[in-house]
């Protein structure tokens, strides 16, 4: 596996965008790729959903086969699975992919799930065309497990249909996925804190202001999504080090992103929006 230049534990963003991809000239710095994000942990590879993003780091992973990743899916709304008919790596023998995500609602685990997207009308080409070693494993909300050293750690999240979010630690640091998941009106989500605490990195659903979210001319309560006023409420209760907003609205455009990253960043100095091509260490995160 190829090495980083920054540490044995950093997160690269493929695709930050919420909901559909948003493509052109205005979302150019921050990207429109949905949801996908890799971390590099301990000489693993961890990819986090398979949005468009997954498309783009795909073409990047053909110059490294054989390739070795586990996959962790938060669950399976079109926008954080629809890269993975165009992961082309997947398509090639010799690689293998473990395959991550909890039961849905109706019963379908993540192998279903992932193959139904695959089948008529909706694809031309069926998972089983996929020919290298994908492995597939049901994991449930709340649970705690190894792959190697690192640990990983699971919570529900509160979403239409359900979500899962994930707390990866190895080397004494911590990385936090937590992505569609919407916030109580009347108090901090203990599973969200639970995952988030003393993290060194905490990418958390943002992708609402607060006034967007309760707009009385277009509420987006019962969306499934969260505002970055409560993702610096969250960081500062967790002592979490570094913030990272996520999950970017489809009707965000850079200019837009720029305000909200400069608002985010007076009230919790150490944070960010996330944006594709960007790469983050995670040792060496906290600030001394």
């Amino acid at each position: 596996m190829q090495t980083s230049p920054f540490s044995d534990f950093f997160i690269r963003f493929w695709g930050v965008r919420g909901s559909i991809p948003t493509p052109g000239k205005e979302t150019v710095r921050y990207g429109g790729n949905t949801s996908c994000v890799e971390m590099y942990v301990g000489g693993k590879r961890l990819i986090f959903d398979g949005g468009t993003g997954l498309r783009v780091l795909g073409k990047h992973l053909l110059a490294q086969m054989p390739v070795e990743a586990y996959m962790f899916f938060t669950h399976s709304h079109w926008d954080h699975i629809q890269g993975f008919p165009f992961f082309v790596p997947a398509f090639i023998p010799g690689n293998c992919f473990h395959i991550y995500g909890a039961i849905a609602p109706n019963g379908a685990n993540i192998k279903a799930r992932l193959s139904d997207q695959m089948h008529h009308p909706n694809f031309p080409v069926p998972l089983v065309a996929m020919r290298s070693d994908l492995r597939f494993y049901d994991i449930t909300p709340g649970e705690v497990f190894k792959i190697d050293d690192i640990e990983i750690e699971t919570a529900p999240l509160n979403h239409p249909n359900e979500a899962i979010g994930y707390r990866v630690s190895w080397g004494g640091h911590t990385a936090v996925y937590c992505t569609d998941t919407e916030h109580f009106a009347d108090r901090l989500d203990e599973n969200v804190l639970h995952l988030a605490q003393n993290a060194d990195i905490f990418i958390y659903d943002a992708t609402y202001s607060d006034e967007e979210y309760s707009d009385p001319k277009s509420p987006k309560i019962g969306w499934g999504h969260s505002t970055w006023q409560e993702a610096v409420k969250l960081a500062k209760t967790a002592k979490v080090d570094k913030l990272v907003i996520f999950h970017h609205d489809p009707a965000h455009d850079d200019d837009f992103l720029d305000n909200i990253e400069a608002q985010v960043h007076t009230v919790f100095p150490n944070s960010l929006l996330a944006r594709e091509g960007m790469v983050l260490p995670v040792m060496g995160a906290r600030q001394e």
